[in-house]
Parts: structure tokens; C-alpha cells; sequence
């Protein structure tokens, strides 16, 4: 399944996602931004609403309100399956109202997400409303032909075309999460380059278990922030296994992204500890005892001891690594050993309390 096609003159003033795979609202929503949003001015254009901390009251007076700076304002209402999905009879004329005149200003984007039956009764108010306001799209997980098809399409949208073999193994090895396959085929676009076709051997050499077992290895020494065994595996990439050097600093990004990512779902106190690990490290499973709790808590001890101004500092750096490897003529590999050596001195600094370190 894919989001709606749009256009900015064919908007509607509301499109309603419910169901089990978000990240097709996920993309719905950047779509709708690349249209409707000067990035300059997103943060006076785009109002993000979770339903467990704000009321329908709240969202519909800010939706009838002329946006400041822009014609036109993007508003995003998350639900959360846990909670109560029902709606009181004054919440029901208070939308029945706005969507019966709606702003034309004003385009909002609902996600309900979670194992939401249509029978639910807020996917059957959403669904009773003027079809002229009100676009609803059921997020089904993807299957079969049709998840392969979903992936075909990601590639092409960076000209590249994926044989049979590949997009089937790329399915195996992501499984039918959207998002952790559209990451994939950022890694892998970046990686083959200019090359058009993507084959088996690349899916397997990319995202199969030898680029895992690399990436395992990068975490793994940024995890304990360990200066000599973080230029070992520096060292290893680049000199012996040959590996793309765009590769190797886009793993980089990912770690601290990751951490970034993670510390804004904790502190937005919309998932448990144990949903936030298992979105980033999915390999890692309870099960495995000792191991599982301790890199659990090497995992939180980075994200909750590291401030966002320290996380972004990081990305700010790696940026500027990446800009100097396309202007000058200094390699990668001096440029991360420098880098390496500040932020594992760092984390040495007791700024961070690290319960896994020796």
C-alpha cells in the first residue's frame, strides 16, 4: 500500500491513517510537507498533536486560526492504540462542525495507530464524515508480491532497480517493517553508487550479515567508548575489507541519530524502554539473558547520559567530516581518528554515567 497521491490543489482537509504499519503515514506526511511547507518557515507551518496530552478541543481552535507567516499550516494528531478510542458527544459535534466548513488553510493529518479494527468507533466516526473532508487509509502491514512491489517502487524513486532475487532477500532480512527497509535502501543507494541495477550479491554484501557483523562492531566500540579498538575496526573497514568510505561515515550518523531518536521517545514518554530498544537494536532479544540486559543498559546509559546538545554537536561534526572529504584532500580515515579521539575523551570526561564500562 502507498499514501495517497497528492497535489497541492487537490489537498483535503483531513486524511485519517489507521492501522499497523505508521510509516506509510510516515511518508504521506513529508510529502505532504515538500508541498505545502517552506522548509525556512516549518516550524510556524507544521503543529504536531498527541492525543494523551492535548484535546480535540485544543487541536480544532488552532486548525480554524490563520497561521501566522504562510497560507497554509500543516497539523499531525497522534493516537496512541492504548488509548480509550471513543469519542464524547461534545468532541462528535465539535468535528462534525469543523468539517462541515473546514479551513482551507489548514490540512491535518491523523494516525491511529496500532491493531485498529474498522469497527473501531473512532475509525467509524472518522469514516461517517463528508468524504469531500475526510480521507481515511487503513496502514496494512505488507506481504508477498505486495511488499516486494513496495520495495521496487522506494528504489525507483532513486532511479535504481532492484532484480527479483534482490528485493526478495532484501525482505528476508528486514522483514516487513517499512521503515527499517526504507533505511536499508538508503544504505545500499549510497553504497552501489552510480549503479543502476541492484543484485543479490548487493543486498547480501550491504545489508546481509557481513556489512551487520561491521556495522555490530562500529556500535559496539562507540558503545564503550574504547579509543584503540575503535580505530582497530576504522582501520579493518578501510584498509582490509575495502569498504565504501560514504558507508562508513553514513554508520556513523545512524549511531548517533539513533541515540538522538531515541532520547526524544523517552522523553516524550509515549513507549516503554523495553519497545524503545527493540526498534534499534531488533536483534537483540530478551531471551539472550545477561547479554540482552547488559547491552540494554550500555544502550540507555549513552542516550540518557548524553544531552541533545552533545548528541547534535556530534552530527554537526560529522557533517562537517563529510563536507571536508568532498573539498580537501584529507581522508576519511584521519579525519575519524580525530574524531574518535574527542568523543571517546568525552565520554571519559564523567559525563556520562556508564554502568557497562570497565
Amino acid at each position: 500500500m502507498s499514501p495517497p497521491l497528492i497535489r497541492e490543489d487537490s489537498l483535503c482537509p483531513c486524511y485519517f491513517f489507521y492501522g499497523e504499519e505508521p510509516f506509510i503515514a510516515s511518508q504521506f506526511i513529508d510529502r505532504v510537507k515538500e508541498i505545502l511547507v517552506d522548509k525556512d518557515l516549518e516550524d510556524n507551518s507544521v503543529e504536531k498533536f498527541r492525543l494523551e496530552e492535548h484535546s480535540w478541543s485544543e487541536i480544532i481552535d488552532l486548525a480554524r486560526t490563520v497561521p501566522f507567516f504562510t497560507s497554509r499550516r500543516l497539523i499531525t494528531v497522534e493516537i496512541s492504540e492504548t488509548r480509550e478510542a471513543k469519542l464524547s458527544a461534545t468532541e462528535k459535534n465539535l468535528l462534525n462542525e469543523y468539517f462541515q466548513t473546514c479551513s482551507a488553510q489548514t490540512v491535518m493529518v491523523v494516525i491511529f495507530s496500532g491493531k485498529v479494527k474498522k469497527s473501531t468507533p473512532l475509525v467509524k466516526f472518522f469514516s461517517s464524515l463528508p468524504s469531500s473532508s475526510v480521507v481515511l487509509e487503513e496502514m496494512k502491514p505488507l506481504k508477498g508480491r505486495a511488499l516486494l512491489s513496495w520495495i521496487e517502487k522506494q528504489f525507483l524513486v532513486y532511479n535504481k532497480e532492484p532484480t527479483f532475487d534482490a528485493a526478495k532477500r532484501l525482505a528476508e532480512i528486514a522483514g516487513n517493517n517499512l521503515g527499517r527497509i526504507h533505511n536499508e535502501i538508503e544504505k545500499i543507494v549510497t553504497y552501489v553508487g552510480e549503479k543502476k541495477q541492484i543484485e543479490l550479491d548487493d543486498i547480501n554484501q550491504i545489508s546481509g550479515w557481513v556489512k551487520s557483523f561491521l556495522e555490530w562492531e562500529i556500535a559496539e566500540s562507540l558503545e564503550k567508548g574504547d579509543y584503540e579498538q575503535s580505530l582497530i575496526v576504522l582501520d579493518k573497514l578501510l584498509n582490509k575489507e575495502g569498504t565504501r568510505p560514504e558507508y562508513i561515515l553514513g554508520t556513523f550518523s545512524r549511531f548517533f541519530s539513533n541515540l538522538l531518536l531515541a532520547k526524544l521517545l523517552l522523553s516524550e514518554k509515549n513507549k516503554e524502554r523495553k519497545a524503545i530498544f527493540r526498534e534499534f537494536k531488533p536483534q537483540i532479544l530478551e531471551k539472550f539473558g545477561d547479554f540482552y540486559t547488559r547491552k540494554f543498559n550500555e544502550f540507555f546509559s549513552l542516550v540518557e547520559g548524553l544531552s541533545l546538545a552533545d548528541l547534535n554537536r556530534f552530527l554537526a561534526k560529522l557533517e562537517e567530516i563529510d563536507l571536508q572529504i568532498k573539498t580537501s584532500s584529507l581522508s576519511l580515515q584521519t579525519l575519524l581518528e580525530g574524531f574518535l579521539f574527542e568523543y571517546c575523551r568525552f565520554l571519559g570526561e564523567d559525563r556520562v554515567i556508564w554502568r557497562g564500562r570497565r
